[in-house]
């Protein structure tokens, strides 16, 4: 049986020695021989990107339940800290590197999961590369020893997709960095929060029918996102260099994966195959009608070019058909949109199930 989402949110933490340790702004004190020193003692500080995002919040959870101080950057820093005090807040201000590299003092690892899923006004991939070149640089010169990285799975410099290339391009970036560095790569990644599993039940929930873009075959390994969130935490400890495939134990095609969603709903869902464009029309019409971007051109060109289902291991231990099971009740009741979450001027995800339970914890 699959983690309850619920649980793994409310749990008490273990006592975190973070109360004794903190310090409101990072400063030039906190040079290599300090971040050594609290490493010692198991206090180590790691910052997050984006700590409060959908992936983030399950990274800062464990990290302050394994004892470690944890810190934040993030592009939303006027948004309500779910963690309270346990969390720094500070912007990214990619345009102030010196600003960057004052908020890293004191940091012995980076997980970074900053990036942009599409192109939006000045967020453009090549914005999303620039900014992370730039957090790259101003860790090494605040003395940050190692870096988790999430890129995505099957990244390519040659790639046609801006956003497969780009993710090459940041991977290359970390390796010749100097810092030591685990590169993780997701695939689709599945829990209370996400976007593309909850919307597929959200049509599913409300159409008789449901459009497979081509053949239907093309196909997908999931992820958890606590397993996503394990691998990348587990990670701060590792020892050397590695990449690693963020994949599920289950793999579907496309097809599977819609019927897979239908039954553990009881709903019967009709599929038809269609041609890519018109399923893509379809969702750019959908998109317009909710206010956000469901799939763009590049996810579906990635999706259907098998680009989410890497060959080897799993890496993940919870299955989606048995989490899908244990949850049916509330995936896809409420669509999810990517716009409202990242881009809307007043955020509502302080108003969501896990950040009332975080705010609750004694």
């Amino acid at each position: 049986m699959s983690p309850d989402p619920q649980r793994l949110v409310t749990a008490r933490p273990q006592p975190c020695p973070f109360r004794a340790l903190h310090r409101a702004v990072p400063t030039e004190s906190d040079d290599r021989s300090s971040l050594v020193q609290d490493d010692k003692a198991g206090h180590k500080m790691v910052t997050v990107t984006g700590a409060f995002s959908y992936t983030g919040k399950y990274v800062a959870r464990i990290l302050l339940e394994r004892g470690c101080r944890v810190r934040t950057l993030t592009g939303h820093p006027g948004r309500q800290n779910p963690f309270g005090e346990a969390v720094e807040v500070f912007p990214y201000n990619f345009d102030r590197p010196d600003q960057i590299r004052k908020s890293l003092l004191g940091t012995s690892t980076l997980i970074n999961t900053y990036w942009v899923r599409f192109p939006r006004g000045e967020s453009t991939f090549g914005a999303a590369v620039r900014n992370t070149r730039t957090l790259i640089e101003a860790a090494k010169d605040a003395g940050v020893v190692r870096i988790v990285h999430v890129s995505i799975a099957n990244p390519s410099a040659d790639s046609p997709l801006g956003y497969y290339r780009g993710k090459a391009e940041l991977e290359q970036a970390v390796t010749d960095s100097g810092l030591s560095y685990t590169i993780v790569r997701p695939t689709v990644i599945f829990g209370p929060e996400d976007i593309l599993i909850n919307n597929i039940a959200w049509f599913v929930r409300r159409f008789p029918g449901f459009g497979i873009p081509g053949d239907g075959l093309y196909r997908i390994r999931p992820i958890y996102v606590e397993d996503m969130a394990r691998l990348m935490t587990d990670a701060v400890d590792a020892r050397g260099n590695a990449v690693i495939d963020a994949v599920g134990p289950e793999t579907y095609t496309f097809e599977e994966l819609v019927r897979l969603i239908g039954r553990s709903m009881g709903r019967s869902v009709h599929l038809v195959h269609v041609p890519t464009t018109l399923a893509y029309v379809v969702t750019l019409v959908t998109g317009w009608s909710v206010g956000d971007v469901v799939l763009t051109w590049e996810e579906y060109r990635g999706l259907m070019g098998n680009l989410l289902a890497p060959e080897g291991p799993a890496s993940g231990k919870t299955r989606l058909s048995e989490w899908l099971a244990a949850h049916k009740e509330f995936v896809g009741v409420r669509y999810a949109s990517e716009v409202a979450r990242h881009y809307a001027a007043a955020s509502t995800e302080s108003q969501l199930p896990w950040a009332k339970a975080v705010r609750k914890r004694p």
